[in-house]
């Protein structure tokens, strides 16, 4: 049989080591030449393919350059969130497909989240409708942590790392001043709050900030909100609250749009930025107490200075299981996380495959009983859940002006 080319893509919101899950996809392809001819890269996901726009990764990253995706955030291919069409019958399936049979690809690795898993499935189905042998395969990325039937996904410890690092510090300047304050601090999570819900980590004993924490997978309401601040006072006249960006009320409203128009993506979803600010101006009026906001913003998704080690040896392991799995004949899966743990309590992961079919246009929320009763916490099966995901220190390689040495395209 003629040896086919593999080509890989990265789609969706970047995060610290989606590029890590690039390299084990790269390299565990290029270790089997007799097997798989070039291995190619789609620049900017499926809607660059369909213009033409690919590179090819010997040439692109040469020899040990390769390695230098795995400490390099954002997505080194460039990213997309192009949707394809719900219909099967659309012409642009038959015009992909021709383009592979161009390119001789019989391997098509996509890396993403929920959305970039349904390109996944779709093109499977596709394959499987016309006969063709190409084999369609998902790698997991986000660091919303909401993909169904894995433990977690590449991307999540990293950030999550990032988040209660920043707002230790955050804490930590808030003390400064011996007067009543509130710190909002609006974290990344429209439907699932795991991203917020690891900012408990950030806690350093029992009743220390952040005093508050609310996640999108219950109701929040003003009132009681204003009502916890205050009593929070009791404890520290400085008060740290941290908000996933996708808080709403009882009626589904997200708090974002008390006072602000919020626009949607082109996947239909609602743009959300603004509840800290609101929340801020909020008490503030009510309770006439020093108030300020931060937006911790695409730092928390793509900081490489604070890189789970733990998080990125699974990006890598995931792209490079994902290959094998493909070169024994597998289509149409998403490489899925299995947590084990030891007797001893130790930690440590499984990789496995799981139909993409039944994890697209799905999400996985933080489990009610993992938040507390009233909605303003979250309890400790959640830090014994995610405290293995942030371990280990990265050393990201520095250039000569003293900056981190990425690569880039160029």
């Amino acid at each position: 049989m003629d040896k086919k080319n593999l080509i890989v893509g990265q789609s969706g919101g970047p995060t610290a080591v989606i590029n890590s899950s690039l390299y084990g996809v790269v390299s565990e392809a290029l270790s089997h030449p007799e097997e798989i001819g070039c291995v190619y890269g789609m620049i900017n996901g499926i809607e660059g393919f369909l213009n033409g726009t690919v590179l090819d990764f010997q040439e692109a990253l040469p020899g040990e350059r390769l390695s230098y995706l795995k400490h390099t955030p954002g997505a080194y291919l460039g990213s997309c969130r192009y949707k394809l069409p719900e219909s099967l019958e659309d012409p642009v399936y038959p015009r992909l497909f021709e383009k592979f049979k161009e390119m001789n690809i019989g391997y098509f690795f996509y890396i993403g989240g929920n959305d970039s898993m349904d390109t996944v499935s779709k093109l499977s189905r596709y394959a499987a409708r016309i006969g063709s042998d190409i084999r369609v395969m998902g790698e997991p990325k986000t660091i919303d942590n909401d993909l169904v039937l894995t433990d977690h996904t590449p991307g999540f410890g990293s950030a999550a790392r990032y988040v209660a690092s920043t707002v230790r510090e955050i804490i930590i300047d808030a003390n400064v001043y011996e007067k009543k304050s509130v710190t909002i601090v609006e974290i990344m999570g429209r439907h699932a709050g795991w991203l917020t819900a690891a900012s408990v980590l950030a806690r350093k004993y029992t009743g220390d900030n952040p005093l508050l924490i609310y996640l999108p997978e219950t109701a929040f309401d003003v009132e009681a909100f204003l009502q916890k601040v205050e009593a929070a006072f009791e404890k520290n006249c400085n008060v740290v609250v941290c908000v996933s960006e996708g808080i709403h009320d009882k009626n589904g409203t997200f708090i974002c749009e008390y006072d602000n128009s919020v626009g949607t993506d082109s996947f239909g979803h609602k743009m959300l930025a603004g509840c800290g600010k609101y929340l801020e101006n909020l008490v503030r009026s009510r309770l006439g107490v020093k108030a300020r906001s931060v937006e911790l913003n695409v730092s928390q998704r793509c900081s490489s200075s604070m890189l789970s080690a733990t998080d990125q040896k699974e990006a890598v392991q995931a792209g490079a299981f994902g290959v094998l799995a493909a070169l024994k004949g597998e289509t149409g899966k998403m490489i899925a996380f299995q947590r084990e743990t030891a007797a001893d309590g130790s930690y440590s992961m499984t990789c496995s495959l799981e139909d993409v079919n039944d994890i697209c246009n799905k999400e996985k929320a933080v489990p009610m009983e993992w938040i507390t009763e009233d909605g303003s916490d979250v309890g400790p099966a959640f830090i014994a859940y995610a405290s293995p995901l942030i371990q280990g220190t990265v050393q990201v390689p520095m250039g000569e002006d003293g900056l981190p040495a990425f690569v880039y395209r160029k």
